[in-house]
């Protein structure tokens, strides 16, 4: 027991020298934030035990010089006047305020090796904070308005972007909300799904609007909708159109292999008697009672129906606004209607695994071409989901 918990508090001066010295390190090159973030996570969990005591001058020294550091380049950025930082600085008081936050809960902290209670200069960055978030949000929005009614599908993504950040930052911001929707749908692309048989083979209209009804494929993303049916009042922007070229179904076969399938079973009891036919018997006097084995045989008539279908096609991507083929993938697919039933004659007891369940079953009645043709271009659909995630219409 002694040596267990030797072991451990081992264990533990190795753990808490490795993370100090992990600590140090980042402090070393300039990571002021890990370090913080090392020296909180370990005073949390214990700020008067021993092996922690290095983190407290640590942290105490590495909070002077992040916020040293932060404001000095806040200091830079404001004399430099560039628009463009307004944000920067804004993240920057962010992250000042919220460096004290994450130390308030541990103070008071104080040194047990040398008694000296950790010393931090905290400040109140509200109206920095606020200021800085106005003068962001009036910049965005200023940005956005003046470029919204000339911009481009790429160029309405980056605005929406902005906008959602100006609600999160100052909610229900004059007209953002508005602007908000007409930049997603203005930043949408819009694509239109056909499909064209050209199998000469009927596809039941409820299969093939089924397999254009991509509200079941879940494809739909902030930036792109599709549509089985043309609406007047959309502009698209990219087509999807399917091509089903052939429709192969193979005929009904029914494939048959004989089997031949022995094997010793035990069947019963026996005395045991010696090499001279004489019985055995024990120290009691009574008959010894041995297996009975014997060699079961059974000849086996395995049936396997068996169907087919397969559907080949084409995907075509084209862009409307250019009229050009962006690109094209072959799409195939594939069903298979097996199933497996026998018969026997002989012991079946000479059976064993699958063949035992063979025999329980029973031919039946092949699916239809329309059925087979369903669960082709069921499983057709299974492929096309597959090959559009692959494939974006934009990356």
């Amino acid at each position: 027991m002694k040596k267990i918990t030797f072991y451990a508090l081992l264990f533990l001066l190795i753990s808490a020298c490795s993370s100090v010295k992990t600590t140090q390190k980042a402090i070393n090159s300039g990571d002021y934030d890990t370090a913080i973030n090392l020296a909180v996570e370990n005073l949390r969990k214990s700020k008067t035990r021993k092996g922690n005591q290095p983190y407290i001058p640590m942290l105490e020294q590495t909070f002077r010089k992040a916020t040293q550091r932060d404001l000095a380049r806040i200091d830079f950025l404001k004399r430099d006047g560039n628009a463009a930082s307004i944000e920067d600085i804004y993240n920057i008081y962010l992250r000042l305020d919220n460096r004290q936050e994450m130390i308030k809960p541990l103070l008071p902290l104080r040194n047990a090796n040398s008694g000296l209670e950790a010393r931090f200069d905290f400040k109140n960055y509200t109206s920095e904070i606020i200021a800085s978030k106005n003068e962001l949000t009036k910049l965005l929005y200023a940005t956005a308005t003046a470029t919204i009614t000339t911009a481009n599908k790429l160029e309405f993504r980056r605005i929406f972007d902005d906008l959602t950040f100006i609600e999160k930052l100052s909610p229900n911001y004059k007209d953002t909300r508005n602007l908000i929707q007409e930049a997603h749908a203005k930043g949408t692309d819009y694509v239109l799904v056909s499909m064209k048989n050209r199998t000469r083979k009927i596809i039941p209209k409820q299969l093939a609007r089924d397999l254009l009804d991509f509200d079941t494929y879940g494809f739909d993303d902030l930036w792109t909708v599709y549509h089985s049916k043309s609406d007047k009042n959309t502009r698209y922007d990219f087509g999807l159109e399917l091509t089903l070229k052939s429709i192969r179904i193979t005929p009904e076969r029914i494939k048959e292999k004989e089997f031949i399938k022995e094997r010793t079973i035990k069947d019963g009891w026996k005395y045991k008697v010696d090499k001279n036919g004489k019985e055995v018997v024990d120290s009691n006097g009574k008959k010894v009672k041995v297996d009975n084995m014997i060699n079961v045989r059974c000849r086996l008539n395995q049936f396997i129906q068996y169907k087919s279908a397969e559907v080949v096609g084409q995907v075509r991507y084209v862009n409307f606004n250019t009229q050009q083929l962006l690109k094209s993938f072959p799409v195939r697919s594939g069903y298979v209607f097996e199933h497996v039933y026998a018969n026997y004659r002989g012991d079946k007891r000479a059976l064993t695994g699958k063949f035992k369940d063979m025999i329980k079953r029973r031919g039946i009645q092949f699916p239809t071409n329309e059925q087979m043709v369903y669960d082709a271009v069921n499983d057709l659909k299974k492929s096309l989901k597959r090959m559009i995630r692959r494939n974006k219409f934009r990356k």
